[in-house]
C-alpha cells in the first residue's frame, strides 16, 4: 500500500502565515498526524502531495518525499501528481487528507483490509447527524452507487445520513489508470476524485463502503474547526489515561500527543502537558502545574503552581514544590 496525503490546499481560511495543515493538535503538526496514523497502521510507503512554494514540508522531520501539483486543480489531479510514486510493488494507493488529524490506525487498517478482500475501490464514509454540505455515499445491491455532491442531489437522495469523508483506497491497475478518465464538466474546471466511482461502476470494478466515526474524519479549514479537533482529541487522550491513573477533573487537565503517565499517578485539576513529557508510578503532580519536555520520577510529588522545564529530571520520591 501507498499512502497518498493530499496537502496542496491553500488553506485561506485559517487567515494564518503558518501553513494550514502545519497547525498543531495535541502539540503535532496535523500532517504529522497523518503520517503517524499511516505508520501504525502498517503502511511504509508515503508520498506528500504540496503545492508550488510548499517550502515547510521540507522542514517536516522524517517527511516523505514531495510531490508538487502545480497549478491546484482538484483532489483527482492532485493523487495524480503523485503518480510516478506509485510502483509495480504497490497493491493499491489509500488517498489522505493532511488536514484530517483524527483519523486513527486502526481506521486505516480497516480501510485496507477491505482491497485485500477484493475491493477495487473503498471508500470511507461517516454517518452525520446533520448532512448538508456533504457528498452523500449512495448505495445499491452491489455496494457504492455513486458519490452525490448536494447541489446535484434529489430530495430523497438529501436525506441520505451517510456522507463521503474523501478519503479513498484504490487498487493499482484498471481503478487507479481509471483516474485519467476523471473529465472536469463543473464550475471549478477541477478533477474530482469522487468521479472515480460511477467511472469505476460502469467499468465493472467493486467499490466497497467503509464507516468511521464522524469526528475521526473531521477536515480543518479554520480555526473553529481546529478547536473542535483539539477538543476531541483531548478527549480521546482523557479517555485513554483514565484506565490507569487518576484526573479529579479530567476536563481541566490538557495532554499532548506523547504524554506518558504510568499506572497509579495522580493529575489533579488544571494541569498542562506539553511535549515530551513522562511521568512514572504513583507520582502525584498537584493543581495549576505546567509540565514541559520532562520527566517525573516514581512517587514524586510537583507543585502545586509548578513549572517543569524542558530538561528537568525529577528523582524518584522528589519534592517540587509551590512557584518553582
Amino acid at each position: 500500500m501507498l499512502a497518498i496525503i493530499l496537502a496542496a490546499g491553500k488553506g485561506t481560511r485559517m487567515r494564518s502565515a503558518v501553513p494550514k495543515v502545519m497547525h498543531k493538535v495535541g502539540g503535532l503538526e496535523m500532517v504529522r498526524h497523518v503520517i503517524a496514523a499511516t505508520q501504525a497502521a502498517g503502511i511504509k510507503d508515503c508520498a506528500l502531495v504540496v503545492s508550488e512554494g510548499a517550502d515547510w514540508a521540507q522542514k517536516l522531520e522524517g517527511a516523505p518525499a514531495t510531490h508538487v501539483q502545480d497549478p491546484p486543480l482538484g483532489t483527482a489531479h492532485a493523487v495524480l501528481a503523485a503518480r510516478t510514486a506509485v510502483t509495480a510493488d504497490h497493491d493499491a494507493v489509500l488517498v489522505l487528507f493532511a488536514d484530517n488529524p483524527l483519523m486513527r490506525a486502526e481506521t486505516i487498517a480497516n480501510v485496507c483490509a477491505r482491497v485485500e478482500a477484493g475491493a477495487d475501490v473503498v471508500v470511507l464514509a461517516f454517518q452525520a447527524a446533520d448532512p448538508a454540505g456533504y457528498g452523500r455515499v449512495l448505495l445499491d445491491e452491489n455496494g457504492v452507487a455513486a458519490i452525490r455532491e448536494e447541489r446535484d442531489a434529489s430530495d430523497a437522495e438529501r436525506q441520505v445520513t451517510l456522507c463521503n469523508s474523501g478519503i479513498m483506497a484504490i487498487r493499482t491497475g484498471a481503478a487507479f489508470h481509471a483516474l485519467d478518465e476523471i473529465g472536469c464538466q463543473n464550475a471549478k474546471g477541477e478533477y474530482y476524485l469522487t468521479d472515480l466511482v460511477a467511472i469505476a461502476r460502469a467499468k465493472g470494478l467493486t467499490v466497497a463502503v467503509e464507516e468511521a466515526p464522524a469526528d475521526e474524519v473531521l477536515g480543518v479549514n479554520d480555526r473553529a474547526q481546529l478547536a473542535e479537533a483539539e477538543a476531541v482529541f483531548q478527549q480521546r487522550m482523557r479517555a485513554a489515561v483514565l484506565h490507569h491513573a487518576t484526573l479529579e477533573a479530567p476536563q481541566t487537565v490538557f495532554f499532548s500527543h506523547d504524554t506518558v503517565l504510568h499506572e497509579d499517578v495522580h493529575v489533579e485539576p488544571h494541569v498542562v502537558f506539553g511535549p515530551g513529557v513522562e511521568v512514572a508510578r504513583g507520582a502525584r503532580v498537584r493543581a495549576f502545574s505546567h509540565l514541559e519536555g520532562a520527566t517525573v520520577g516514581e512517587g514524586a510529588s510537583i507543585g502545586p503552581y509548578a513549572r517543569l522545564r524542558p530538561g528537568s529530571d525529577i528523582g524518584p520520591k522528589a519534592r517540587v514544590g509551590n512557584f518553582v
